[in-house]
């Protein structure tokens, strides 16, 4: 229900908060953030220095210093992290998040996510960001799911759109990251714009979208059609 200088009527129960669970997918496996996953993220991260450009860490000098790091994030209460591990290699090669979690708002971020190499622009990748604005829309009722990242990151801003996100606009100067002072661009899906990108994904997801070298078919926005 809809009521003019209002707003629209929802039910205002939180939602819950999201634990740290396994999500597991055809291609990849999310399991919580821990010490055991720093051996794999070290090799993971050789030489992939660009890899880092547009988050506020990274690259690290040594595997310890990438193990502090892992272990602050795997102990942050308020943004549960996970490592990403791909069915193709079995190792854990990157890490993201849900973050800016509002629970009596409903709203909720993917975020703080760093990919290597590997992983960057594979299946894989696309279903971990999946699984987790899954689970936030369809399990935990979350009404407003949100992407943000540096606007000149132009790759961020590219899977924002793959996924179905709509651009917000952008804040001027929001950020200073590594001495950078930085615009930062903001998207946003809502639960009921969900749904047809839900089943684009799938789609291009599906078994049947891969040739035998592993290239996709179809890509997401052909699968998903126009939209509005």
């Amino acid at each position: 229900m809809t009521e003019p200088g209002l707003g629209v009527a929802v039910d205002p129960t939180p939602r819950p908060f999201p634990q740290k669970l396994v999500h597991s997918g055809s291609s990849v496996t999310l399991e919580p953030l821990s010490e055991s996953h720093v051996p794999e993220l070290w090799e993971a991260a050789r030489n992939a220095e660009r890899s880092w450009t547009y988050l506020r860490y990274g690259p690290f000098q040594t595997r310890d210093d990438m193990s502090r790091h892992v272990q602050d994030l795997a102990q942050r209460a308020d943004q549960p992290f996970w490592a990403v591990r791909p069915k193709s290699s079995g190792r854990a090669e990157g890490w993201l998040s849900l973050c800016d979690i509002y629970p009596a708002d409903s709203a909720i971020e993917v975020g703080s996510v760093w990919f290597s190499p590997s992983l960057q622009r594979t299946r894989a990748a696309t279903e971990a960001v999946f699984l987790l604005i899954r689970h936030a829309l369809d399990e935990l009722g979350y009404k407003r799911m949100v992407w943000r990242c540096q606007a000149l990151n132009a790759p961020s801003r590219r899977a924002a759109e793959r996924y179905g996100f709509k651009p917000e606009g952008v804040w001027r100067a929001a950020a200073i990251v590594k001495g950078w002072q930085r615009d930062v661009a903001w998207y946003s899906m809502l639960s009921d714009e969900w749904p047809s990108h839900r089943a684009a994904i799938s789609a291009w997801l599906d078994d049947g979208n891969f040739r035998a070298d592993g290239s996709a078919i179809a890509t997401v926005t052909r699968l998903r059609g126009p939209t509005p």
